[in-house]
């Protein structure tokens, strides 16, 4: 798809915005529902296309892709009604006669580009915002993940194409979109990315929603149900092969339980993944050689306790666990994003604390632990976009909780209600009475006109 091409969809979509169609609510229903029956009818296309791309597993696809959108899709249609309605709002005395409330306005033509580590998911659940909001939307996928991107471009070909387009291309393409003043853009990806985007929204004044990443730490405190620990953690970390922005990037375990830790972490990646995990069925493998090569490059220090095999023509690194890192060495240095665990032993929480605070402010922080004080002190005094106590990464999987970074690793939140809030323009509206006017707010003022205006606007 050429330039040429990507701005007669550009223009035949804003023209379509501006006829109002999408303002009505039975219309974004009508698209959302089809949406939802076309999942269904691809969901083996889809399971089957992430098993070309990086030998993604169909229970993976399903829970973590195709499930997460359906549901996200049934909990927007039964409440979009509600959410649609007009909000009122109290209205101070003082606009007496008056009344306020809350409108919510789609922004127009949308720009939504999504990466490639969860390219249905990622891709759907904002688009999924989008439309509900009433905007129309231009849906920019990463060529890294291709099959997913023809069954993505199969299902959304079956909607209107004024509503939503998907545009393919390479960087070029991403940079001229960029340029079209589009009413918001939505973009997941790398903080390096995000950076470039959020310049060119910049320059044209329009607002964005960032979905980042970081260095999401994972503690284990010395009272932790270890058992249980490690296998929420082993799956949170080594599902997707580590490839998700709010996966365990690194472990810090209390001294007094790191060793025992460490064994019931490696069983469990066994019982996972058999003593070969490159003959399993159940375990990803990493995008590209390139990403591979990146990966082997952070097992240089430490030791390796489990794993440490790489295959790099066959895009393959094994759940790797290393232990002895100092908060010094380069794998500490940058989201790792993928299967390699570095584990850093400490003997007091002020040791935890100065360690997560070298790094950028993450997308997730999580804590193991039974002791609730331990638990709201940790939450206190680590900030990241989202966190989970006793569990790892399944935050994300509620349409209730917002999900969204923190400075470094993200701007704005999306999900449920705060994604159709997201690509809404939550217009405040005074709606004023004509049929008299109170003099007290204009001149000439006097000492009761003034004393009025202090009772009132207590």
């Amino acid at each position: 798809m050429d330039n040429a091409e990507i701005a007669v969809i550009l223009r035949e979509q804003r023209s379509f915005f501006k006829s109002g169609a999408t303002l009505d609510i039975s219309y974004r229903l009508e698209n959302l529902r089809k949406l939802r029956s076309l999942i269904l009818l691809h969901e083996k296309d889809i399971v089957e296309a992430l098993r070309k791309d990086f030998h993604k597993p169909p229970l993976e696809t399903i829970g973590t892709e195709t499930r997460m959108v359906l549901s996200e899709l049934n909990h927007v249609i039964r409440r979009l009604r509600r959410w649609s309605r007009k909000k009122s709002v109290k209205t101070p005395l003082l606009h007496f006669p008056a009344r306020s409330y809350i409108v919510a306005q789609p922004y127009g033509q949308v720009l939504i580009m999504s990466p490639w580590n969860f390219p249905f998911l990622l891709s759907m659940i904002p688009v999924i915002g989008a439309l509900a909001a009433g905007n129309c939307v231009i849906l920019k996928t990463s060529r890294k993940a291709s099959n997913a991107k023809e069954v993505i471009a199969l299902i959304l070909g079956q909607l209107p194409e004024n509503l939503i387009s998907l545009v393919s291309g390479d960087n070029t393409t991403s940079d001229f979109l960029l340029e079209h003043k589009f009413d918001y853009i939505f973009f997941t990806g790398s903080t390096e990315v995000g950076r470039k985007v959020m310049k060119k929204a910049a320059e044209n004044l329009v607002p964005v929603t960032l979905e980042l990443g970081g260095k999401s730490p994972c503690v284990v405190a010395s009272d932790a149900k270890l058992g249980v620990a490690a296998k929420r953690i082993a799956w949170g970390k080594f599902i997707n092969a580590g490839q998700t922005c709010i996966a365990p990037d690194y472990l810090l375990a209390d001294s007094k339980i790191k060793d025992r830790f460490l064994e019931l972490l490696v069983k469990e990646i066994k019982s996972f993944y058999g003593e070969n995990p490159e003959k399993s069925n159940d375990y990803c493998r990493i995008i590209n050689s390139a990403k591979t090569a990146r990966l082997e490059s952070f097992m240089k220090n430490g030791q390796i306790v489990s794993g440490g095999q790489v295959d790099a023509d066959a895009c393959y690194v094994a759940p790797t666990i290393i232990a002895d890192i100092s908060p010094d060495d380069a794998v500490m240095s940058e989201e790792i994003f993928g299967p390699v665990l570095p584990v850093i032993s400490f003997n007091d929480f002020n040791e935890v604390y100065e360690i997560i605070d070298r790094n950028p402010k993450p997308l997730a922080a999580y804590i193991f632990t039974g002791n609730r004080r331990l638990a709201k002190e940790f939450l206190e005094k680590t900030q990241s976009g989202t966190a989970a106590i006793n569990d790892t990464v399944m935050q994300i999987a509620s349409s209730a909780l917002p999900f969204g970074g923190i400075g470094p690793s993200g701007i704005g939140r999306y999900h449920g209600k705060k994604s159709f809030e997201t690509f809404s323009n939550m217009k405040s509206v005074l709606h004023k009475s004509d049929l008299f006017e109170p003099d007290i707010k204009y001149p000439p003022y006097t000492n009761i006109k003034e004393k009025l205006i202090k009772l009132m606007m207590r």
